[in-house]
């Protein structure tokens, strides 16, 4: 059920939406509520990456597990060709490394 709803454009965000819906032959409307469906969309993709990211650090920080830098660029610049290779293992070292990749980077 569609529920209508108001938002303040300012005259050039305005001009605009109707100059896109014009030329696409819709209504203002409708070109509205695609570009919101479009931004929720990339919007909540972000925001499941971010929480995905945070959870990967978390546990890289408890577990002291990561790879390289190096070893994920190593293992990505090989992706798709004849050399390919498995993701690199995870461990941990004595020393904090500056520069480590965490979460799915590993094997």
């Amino acid at each position: 059920m569609a529920v209508s709803t108001s938002i303040e454009l300012d005259d050039t965000l305005r001009g605009r939406v109707e100059h896109l819906a014009e030329i696409r032959r819709r209504t203002p409307d409708g070109i509205m509520r695609k570009a919101i469906a479009q931004y929720l969309d990339r919007a909540e993709k972000r925001e499941i990456l971010r929480q995905d990211t945070l959870k990967a650090w978390n546990e890289a920080q408890v577990t002291g597990l990561h790879a390289t830098a190096e070893e994920v660029e190593h293992w990505s610049s090989r992706w798709g060709d004849a050399n390919e290779r498995p993701a690199p293992e995870c461990h941990a070292s004595s020393s904090r490394h500056p520069r480590f990749a965490i979460g799915s980077a590993c094997a």
